[in-house]
């Protein structure tokens, strides 16, 4: 705070200055924040705070190049009810997120709404949706977990939703004589654990010994960990899928052989 990289906004919670500063760039045009600057300014959280606010303007409204200068400009006309102070109302932020972000943007997104105690939003949403993208916004919203930690863990899984065989959910808690862990995602019946992995998160060597002993137990009981960075998942998405898919055929391998032979008969 002191070097200015945060801002408090309200009691608990911070924010970067350029979140910050969004409502005042959509009252500057005459706008309302939408996407995930609405999202932000509703309290839930993203997977890329965006460098730029997102802004809606009226459709024939002319806005000189050198005011939308700092801005993502988008048009549309909005109802009184679908405005919510600054931002787009709950309702429509959710819609137009999950109906136009990437897929582990969007997911991202519709977990935090959930952690949030919005499910009824994202039922509203869905029953009320129409037009292009409208088979996408339920599909999300069906994917959505409010057990799901944050929007990094939610970007993982929306690869892991891609990988065919691979079916995983959030915080599963792994329980045995030997072992007790809480992974990031967990596939029960391939006896999969994917993690997603902060170098911040282990904050010091007892919680990386933690860590890896941990890892290491499930392994010895039988489980495949699959551990990816911040990196991995956001900027190499199709390399993270290949290797879900390789690890996939090869549990699927491991478990017709241990079924025996005539397992597949």
């Amino acid at each position: 705070m002191a070097a200015g990289a945060l801002v408090r906004v309200g009691r608990g919670r911070y924010t970067l200055p350029e979140v910050a500063e969004a409502p005042a760039r959509a009252h500057a045009l005459g706008g309302t924040l939408s996407l995930t600057s609405a999202a932000l300014h509703h309290g839930w959280e993203v997977l890329h705070a965006p460098e730029q606010p997102h802004v809606l303007v009226p459709r024939k409204r002319r806005v000189a190049p050198a005011r939308r200068a700092g801005v993502v400009l988008h048009r549309g006309d909005l109802e009184p009810a679908d405005r919510d102070g600054i931002a787009t109302s709950k309702l429509l932020t959710v819609t137009q997120c999950l109906r136009r972000l990437p897929d582990d943007e969007a997911l991202a997104v519709a977990d935090s709404a959930l952690r949030a105690g919005e499910s009824a939003l994202l039922e509203v949403a869905v029953d009320r949706v129409q037009g292009p993208g409208s088979a996408r916004v339920r599909a999300i919203a069906a994917a959505a977990r409010s057990s799901a930690a944050n929007p990094f863990e939610s970007a993982l899984r929306a690869i892991a939703l891609t990988v065919v065989g691979l079916s995983v959910e959030p915080q599963v808690v792994i329980s045995s004589p030997h072992v007790w862990a809480r992974p990031d995602l967990v596939d029960e019946r391939l006896l999969m654990v994917l993690e997603a992995e902060s170098f911040e998160w282990h904050g010091n060597r007892a919680g990386f010994r933690k860590d890896v002993r941990r890892y290491t137990l499930l392994v010895a009981e039988g489980w495949t960990v699959l551990r990816f960075t911040w990196e991995d998942v956001v900027l190499r998405p199709e390399w993270v899928r290949r290797v879900l898919a390789r690890a996939v055929r090869h549990a699927n391998t491991r478990t017709q052989l241990a079924a025996g032979p005539g397992a597949a008969a």
